[in-house]
């Protein structure tokens, strides 16, 4: 994959951005083809109002149009070049129609991939990839970087374009991506797979997306699919998914276990998952040459990333913790496992139809109190809590995020965790799951 091809020149070409977000890929996106002379549209289902944040960055560009609140199927017919967005479904109809019209689409990753002259490390997974992507990526750099070589983090991380680092890197550094099942389409349409490829795990997600967990695990099969003989994966011995898919990898496979960490290492961030998490990083380094000393001391200074089991801070002996990417029942629980008890929970949110029982036994069986926050699936939650014995937790339910986190305030006492650990998504009270968790972050500053 590792390739010397010149990327083609985008001068006077109609590209179409389909679906700018607010997470800044689609945004560095639409800036890496205006300043390549390229004729952008911009398009999305939000209004302008939404997205203003991104679109004050796009005024100098007099080269880009846009089409907001809708798109149009005259956009799709006039592009030369469509650029999807990981947000927008393969059963859009305006996608559907691109590919009726033989138009080129293509995803940021994967196309920054196709023309990347040095090698790719790509983590998938349900969860642990941006950690485990952090890790690396850290690794690497502490050891690895200098004048000659770069190692860059980006993919599925928030505010991270890949695509633009096509002008920067050179065949010595190294590319650590995040890739999630959506962006991974892309990779399957290009027949192409990163060099390196680590799966941290599968659970049960976006089964409000997918139609079955097949399909789900089939999108994330593609990190490895198209590797060659000599490519390496990386992959998890203790997950029953991953486990049993180590058969059908042509590449050199590596296993990683919790127990990969030497016991005398003091390990910074919280939880059990973590521990697997770091497992896949030490793999992958020293697979790539490094020493356990090399390892260690960036492992051990590592205190996890934001909004996972973030530490926020300390206030009267009680702990505020934001978890706010726990958007399924099974970080819930990973979370409910991993904090100091007694815990004050905040759960609750919009519905990716899947189960909510486990999550609802654990808190029922768990926690000191729990406050839901409205949303799709919280009757449901509500509903198996009650099931399962913890009618007396529950301690309200809100649609106001300042008054939900006050209320657990007031029912904590010295000692206490406060938990924000939804295991639900966020539509509805929140722009997204990072929106959730700066609010959490800002209202608990502000406590007295």
């Amino acid at each position: 994959m590792a390739t010397k091809k010149q990327l083609p020149n985008y001068k006077d070409k109609k590209v179409l951005i389909l679906g700018l977000g607010l997470l800044g890929r689609g945004l560095k996106d639409a800036i890496f083809f205006a300043e390549k002379g390229a004729e952008v549209t911009v398009t999305d289902l939000k209004t302008e109002n939404q997205l203003q944040n991104s679109l004050i960055h796009l005024k100098k560009y007099p080269n880009i149009n846009y089409t907001l609140g809708k798109h149009l199927e005259e956009d799709i017919l006039n592009a030369d070049l469509i650029i999807r967005n990981a947000g927008i479904p393969l059963k859009s109809k305006f996608l559907q129609l691109a590919f009726k019209s033989k138009k080129k689409v293509e995803m940021d990753e994967s196309l920054f991939a196709k023309y990347c002259p040095c090698p790719i490390i790509g983590i998938t997974g349900t969860r642990g990839k941006s950690t485990t992507t952090t890790l690396i990526g850290k690794i690497l750099q502490d050891n690895w970087a200098n004048e000659k070589r770069k190692v860059y983090i980006a993919g599925n991380l928030r505010g991270e374009a890949t695509l633009p680092l096509v002008d920067v890197v050179t065949k010595n550094d190294i590319v650590v991506l995040e890739l999630s099942s959506w962006q991974l389409q892309g990779f399957g349409w290009e027949k192409i797979s990163p060099q390196i490829s680590v799966f941290t795990n599968i659970f049960p997600d976006h089964m409000n997306s997918y139609k079955t967990m097949k399909e789900y695990i089939n999108d994330k099969k593609l990190i490895f699919q198209n590797q060659k003989k000599s490519d390496l994966s990386i992959i998890n011995n203790e997950n029953n998914y991953t486990k049993n898919i180590k058969k059908e990898i042509k590449s050199k496979v590596v296993s990683f276990n919790k127990s990969d960490i030497p016991k005398t290492w003091k390990i910074k961030a919280l939880g059990d998952h973590n521990r697997e998490n770091i497992s896949a990083a030490i793999a992958v380094a020293k697979e790539l040459g490094l020493s356990k000393k090399q390892i260690q001391a960036t492992i051990e200074d590592f205190p996890g990333i934001e909004h996972r089991l973030e530490f926020v801070k300390e206030l009267n002996d009680i702990k505020f913790y934001n978890d706010t990417t726990s958007t399924t029942p099974v970080a819930g629980i990973v979370a409910l496992n991993s904090v100091p008890e007694p815990i004050i929970l905040l759960a609750g949110g919009a519905t990716k139809n899947l189960n909510l029982t486990n999550f609802a036994r654990k808190i029922a069986k768990k926690v000191k109190a729990v406050i839901l926050l409205e949303g799709s699936a919280t009757d449901e939650l509500e509903k198996k809590i009650i099931k399962y014995g913890g009618e007396n937790i529950i301690a309200g339910r809100y649609d106001n995020f300042e008054k939900a986190i006050e209320h657990a305030y007031s029912l904590s006492l010295p000692e206490d965790t406060v938990l924000l650990s939804p295991g639900c998504a966020s539509f509805g009270m929140f722009i997204n799951e990072f929106d959730r968790g700066d609010q959490f972050k800002k209202i608990i500053n502000q406590l007295k």
